[in-house]
């Protein structure tokens, strides 16, 4: 049985989808805490039913976590212990609860992990594509223009990306991930997760555009996405990536880099290199 010390604030991991994920440690806090903070009471009751769990609940999420997080942190001084669980899978990834949990280390509350499910980890470790080095993006922003341009700024870097995308713009955000990374870079949609009609899709970008919009299925449901990384790197920042192709595209291999390196204080060399790669020499 778990011990529950007093004051402690648990970060607790639920299911993702097959409630048979749920750790015999997160049973055992869930059901010892004196109160449970979720982002929707409702998913959560029927989780803690399912469980037969009857600690009670209280709402926080992200229209009231600012305001909630003083009052959950003088409830913590005071002596209680408090669990916070999302949806699914676990807190304050690209879910509520950075507040109380910034708050709560500043005033000097025990803050305690109770790990377990986590779509992006489970995503990854089922893509087939490099796991040594990632990096989690979240959701890309909803508006093309302001999506494209956070995907320029990733398109030098070699580390596995991961992002989650809402259904009905996954269709959109492929396109755009074709604009700007090639229809050549490699990628898996993983889609409802440890859920009945879990499905991965994998291939180049546009092979998973075309499954996409070939198949309304693939168009609903929970949704992560996971990108290959750009193999041939170049280490030059997006805008300064920009001016040098800009330039190559008139000037000598030669001249482009030395003007590109006068314009952005990167080497030169960086940039002949660079050259020398997108050529395939």
């Amino acid at each position: 049985m778990s011990q529950i010390e007093k004051g402690s604030l648990y970060i607790v991991a639920t299911p993702i989808g097959n409630t048979d994920d749920i750790t015999e440690r997160a049973r055992q806090v869930l059901a010892a805490v004196d109160a449970i903070a979720a982002e929707d009471t409702r998913d959560s009751r029927r989780l803690l039913q399912h469980l037969g769990i009857d600690t009670p609940l209280f709402a926080l999420h992200e229209h009231n976590e600012t305001q909630q997080a003083e009052a959950v942190i003088r409830r913590l001084q005071e002596g209680e212990s408090i669990a916070l669980v999302s949806d699914a899978g676990t807190p304050l990834i690209s879910d509520p609860g950075y507040p109380l949990v910034h708050q709560a280390r500043l005033a000097g509350v025990k803050v305690v992990p109770v790990p377990g499910a986590s779509s992006v980890l489970a995503a990854l470790s089922c893509s087939g594509l490099p796991t040594d080095r990632f990096v989690f993006e979240g959701f890309l922003p909803a508006k093309a223009g302001a999506r494209q341009k956070r995907l320029s700024e990733l398109a030098s870097d070699s580390r596995t990306h991961i992002f989650f995308e809402a259904p009905h713009r996954i269709s959109d955000c492929l396109q755009d991930l074709q604009t700007v990374f090639g229809a050549d870079r490699q990628a898996v949609l993983a889609r409802e997760l440890t859920k009945t009609y879990e499905t991965f899709l994998a291939g180049t970008v546009s092979e998973l555009l075309a499954q996409v919009q070939a198949d309304s299925n693939q168009q609903r449901g929970e949704m992560v996405l996971v990108l290959a990384g750009n193999t041939r790197a170049t280490g030059i920042d997006a805008a300064a990536e920009k001016i040098f192709f800009t330039l190559l595209e008139e000037l000598p291999l030669k001249q482009a880099s030395q003007l590109a390196a006068r314009i952005t204080g990167i080497g030169k060399n960086v940039f002949y290199q660079a050259g020398l790669d997108k050529a395939g020499r």
